[in-house]
C-alpha cells in the first residue's frame, strides 16, 4: 500500500484524465481520427518505422516495441494480414519466427496515421505554453522510464530511450 500522500492517486486521476481525453478508449479510431483500433495503428506506425531503416520485425518484436504478449500480436497481426495491411513469412532457418512486412496498402495506411498522429501532436504540443513544454516533455520521459520498471501481468518488460535528464541524474 502506498504511504499516504505518496500522489499516487493524483498520478492515476490526471492518466485516467489523459486517456479519456486524448481518445484512447474510442475503439473505433485512433486519437489522430483515423477509423483503426489504437494497437492496429501502433503496429503499422512500429512497421513503417523498421521499412525505413530496412529492417523486417518478427511478431515477437513487434510485440516487444507495442508492450503486448504472444497470444495479443498474433491476433493482431492476424487481423493486419486479413485487412491487407501486412504479410507474414517464415524463414527458412527458423519455422517459429514469422518476419512481418507491410504491403503497400499497408505502407499507404502507415503513412496517413503517421502524418494524422504528427499534425494532432504538433497541434497539442502548440496549445501548451512554451514555458511549459520542456518540463512536459521531461515528465512524460520520467513516467515512461518509471513504466519500464513496474511488472504488469501478462505484459512483456519495455525497455524505452533514456532521456537527457536520466543521463544526468547518473553523472
Amino acid at each position: 500500500m502506498a504511504p499516504s500522500g505518496s500522489g499516487g492517486d493524483e498520478l492515476r486521476r490526471l492518466i485516467q484524465t489523459f486517456i479519456r481525453s486524448i481518445g484512447l478508449l474510442a475503439g473505433d479510431q485512433t486519437p489522430c481520427g483515423q477509423p483503426l483500433p489504437v494497437s492496429h495503428a501502433h503496429a503499422l506506425m512500429v512497421l513503417l518505422e523498421a521499412a525505413g531503416e530496412r529492417e523486417s520485425l518478427t511478431q515477437r518484436e513487434l510485440g516487444l516495441a507495442l508492450g503486448i504478449d504472444k497470444s495479443n500480436v498474433t491476433r493482431l497481426c492476424s487481423r493486419m494480414v486479413r485487412a491487407g495491411h501486412v504479410v507474414q513469412r517464415r524463414p527458412d532457418d527458423d519455422g517459429r519466427a514469422r518476419h512481418l512486412s507491410l504491403t503497400p496498402a499497408g505502407a499507404k495506411v502507415a503513412t496517413t496515421v503517421e502524418r494524422s498522429s504528427h499534425a494532432r501532436f504538433q497541434r497539442l504540443m502548440a496549445s501548451i505554453p512554451l514555458r511549459s513544454r520542456a518540463s512536459v516533455l521531461s515528465s512524460l520521459a520520467c513516467l515512461n522510464e518509471a513504466l519500464a520498471t513496474v511488472d504488469l501481468p501478462g505484459r512483456p518488460r519495455r525497455t524505452p530511450p533514456r532521456s537527457a535528464d536520466a543521463d544526468e541524474d547518473q553523472r
